[in-house]
């Protein structure tokens, strides 16, 4: 999964850097065409992208997770996908989904205060650690140690014979 994940993150990188030189090149030759383009309209949608320039790039990147994670939260919270949540949202080494609970167990978290403290750190160190490493080779370290932490439970629950299901990485 690791090898998959820095591997997507290189292509998803070229494939940036790709689009933005192209888009350097694309405006630098439309410039003229600015003043003739109808103004977009909506104060609502100027203020989100206005909040949205403001981010650095780490913490663009973090949102997305962010989102997904309190969006994991809610669905715990609704009785009909109770199963589903057990089946594929946490991990356990006597299920019989092993390997998509290793990655989507990184989403779950069941108590408000756990989750609002993972994604404050993950807020607060994003824009240092996506400098260093880019938005792409970000996300793949955080779903690659989503993973590798899974593992390493699956391990010690098997050591130990414990065999109860788990949220989180």
């Amino acid at each position: 999964f690791t090898g998959s994940a820095f591997g997507s993150a290189a292509i998803w990188q070229y494939e940036s850097l790709k689009s933005r030189v192209q888009t350097y090149f694309e405006e630098a030759r439309a410039d003229w065409m600015d003043k003739m383009r109808p103004q977009k309209r909506g104060n609502f949608r100027k203020q989100v992208n206005s909040w949205w320039n403001s981010l650095t790039e780490g913490q663009r990147a973090v949102t997305g997770i962010i989102a997904a994670n309190a969006f994991v939260f809610c669905l715990w919270r609704l009785p009909g996908m109770r199963r589903i949540m057990f089946t594929y949202f946490t991990s356990n080494p006597s299920s019989k989904a092993l390997c998509s609970p290793m990655l989507l167990s990184t989403f779950s978290h069941f108590s408000l205060f756990h989750m609002a403290a993972n994604m404050y750190v993950l807020w607060s160190f994003s824009s240092s650690i996506v400098s260093l490493l880019g938005c792409e080779q970000f996300i793949a370290v955080y779903l690659s140690a989503g993973v590798i932490s899974t593992f390493v439970s699956y391990v010690a629950k098997m050591a130990t014979g414990r065999f109860e299901p788990s949220l989180g990485a």
